[in-house]
């Protein structure tokens, strides 16, 4: 019979079965469960192992732990508008439950959809149905691949085992801090298109859906294509994204309920990632084992309630430009699976909070948003080449001062410019209250070798697409489910998934 250990702690320069063999001498064989590093005094690995007696074989996953109930579906095919993780993964359960359905992406395949990204990132030319936010595999193409996520599901396993199935690495099945990569992410989307084909999932790549058919007033009944072709179906889930601002317009215009949601806005702040591992890992920075450290840091003003935090933080990293739009400047960061890049960045982001800045407005926060990308842009191309990032460092931004060119990651190049006259007052001064209180969380923090990049304002949606808690279905327009970030419901490949998964089954359970 197999015994569970938890918090089972291993030095990093220990052998784990050395360790196993001890507490169960002669053990056939091991399933790590958890894995996490421990950087607290001397670094070590924690972990929680499921360890087999002699001539005992470790069972493997069964599909029934994950509950997929076939059905019979006699009806028009569900439509899923959007190929990122939540509109895939309600594609993939859909399909994995019998049901055949369509799924509509306005923008290009994912190895096309690379080359689109590396032309704008080297010459300025820009695509604006297929980017970092927009095709094939959504934005989660382009970030660290990052899996960790705050919310519990019995849904997590399942998307975890589906990401190994289709190429991820096995470890994110037990990793705390799991991550696939941008790299390979890149080679497994295509993999599930193919799954999804295989199983009578239609696809239709560069198809941009230009509005939701509807009857009755409120009743969803399928959605026409800007080349004016229509599909029918009596369930639409729309699972477009934090960016797609025409959807967001469209709606209102329909009378979708929504309503305004708070977000954060700031900079994407860059060290050496030597220096982040010196800080985290201090002696012990220089052993492989450890792998690139990495920070989550938080500054919380309870007179004012005003948040500033660490976000995406990508170990070993890239700073991206990740634009939707023209004549917009919007960074993000990216890594790849080994996170072997020089430096590590992160965003440092202010709450703003809807109510308080906003009222009443809905689209109060995203045209905020948008005016202050668009500002940044023109700040830029007055200083520089308009496809670059602008950057300032860390310490002149405090001091508010000009920096001049330094060493960056980005493969858009950057462009000196005064980020603190960009930002808006109250967001420049809980910045540098932030970093100053992270300095004092991680000496060294401040270094002169930081430097910060503009403008971070994707973290969030600022849009909330209300709907039914047990139905899913929009609290206004019957047939619709808005799903992910871009309606409200998730932050990060993970949640959005699982927000797919249950939307998916919020259509299954119809039908059993």
């Amino acid at each position: 019979m197999s015994q569970i250990f938890k918090n089972l702690v291993v030095a990093i320069d220990d052998n784990l079965e050395e360790k196993l063999q001890l507490l169960v001498p002669n053990f056939s064989e091991y399933r790590i469960q958890r894995k996490s590093v421990d950087a607290r005094g001397k670094p070590h690995f924690v972990y929680t192992v499921e360890v087999f007696e002699k001539n005992e074989k470790a069972p493997p996953i069964s599909e029934e732990h994950f509950q997929i109930k076939k059905v019979k579906f006699n009806f028009q095919p569900p439509i899923v508008i959007g190929a990122g993780p939540a509109g895939l993964f309600a594609a993939l359960r859909l399909v994995e439950s019998g049901i055949k359905c369509r799924l509509f992406e306005q923008g290009a395949d994912a190895k096309t959809r690379v080359l689109h990204i590396n032309q704008h990132w080297r010459y300025g030319k820009f695509n604006s149905r297929s980017n970092v936010c927009f095709g094939e595999g959504g934005a989660g193409l382009y970030s660290d691949g990052k899996l960790i996520t705050r919310i519990k599901s019995p849904h997590i396993p399942y998307i975890l085992n589906r990401l190994v199935k289709f190429g991820a690495p096995a470890e994110i099945e037990y990793l705390a801090n799991p991550h696939v990569g941008s790299d390979k992410i890149r080679r497994l989307i295509p993999k599930i298109r193919e799954f999804l084909i295989a199983s009578g999932c239609e696809i239709f790549l560069n198809s941009k859906v230009s509005s939701l058919l509807h009857k009755n007033g409120n009743e969803i009944y399928g959605v026409k294509l800007e080349d004016d072709r229509e599909f029918n179906s009596n369930h639409v889930i729309l699972a477009t994204g934090h960016s797609a601002e025409d959807i967001f317009a469209h709606l209102k215009t329909i009378g979708v309920f929504m309503e305004g949601k708070s977000f954060a806005i700031g900079l994407r702040i860059e060290h050496p990632q030597k220096l982040i591992n010196k800080i985290q890992y201090r002696e012990f920075a220089e052993n492989i084992k450890l792998g690139a450290a990495n920070y989550r840091l938080a500054h919380h003003d309870h007179n004012t309630g005003i948040g500033v935090y660490s976000f995406c933080m990508c170990p070993g990293g890239y700073v991206i430009s990740s634009i939707s739009g023209e004549n917009t400047t919007v960074c993000n960061g990216m890594s790849n699976f080994a996170r072997n890049g020089k430096f590590a960045n992160s965003a440092i982001v202010v709450s703003i909070d809807h109510e308080m800045n906003f009222g009443k407005d809905v689209f109060g926060g995203m045209t905020y948003r948008h005016d202050l990308e668009s500002e940044t842009f023109h700040f830029v191309k007055e200083k520089g080449n308009p496809k670059t990032i602008p950057v300032q460092s860390t310490v002149d931004f405090i001091k508010g001062k000009n920096s001049i060119n330094t060493t960056t990651s980005s493969p858009s190049g950057v462009t000196p410019v005064r980020l603190d006259k960009i930002l808006p007052n109250f967001i420049r001064k809980k910045i540098i209250e932030g970093l100053e209180k992270f300095e004092s969380q991680m000496p060294g923090f401040l270094s002169t070798d930081s430097q910060l990049h503009g403008i971070e304002s994707r973290t969030s949606c600022p849009i909330r697409i209300t709907r039914d808690k047990a139905t899913l279905q929009s609290l206004s327009h019957k047939g619709l489910y808005p799903v992910g970030e871009g309606a409200g419901y998730a932050g990060g490949i993970t949640s959005a998934a699982v927000d797919g998964v249950r939307a998916a089954e919020a259509i299954i359970g119809q039908f059993l």
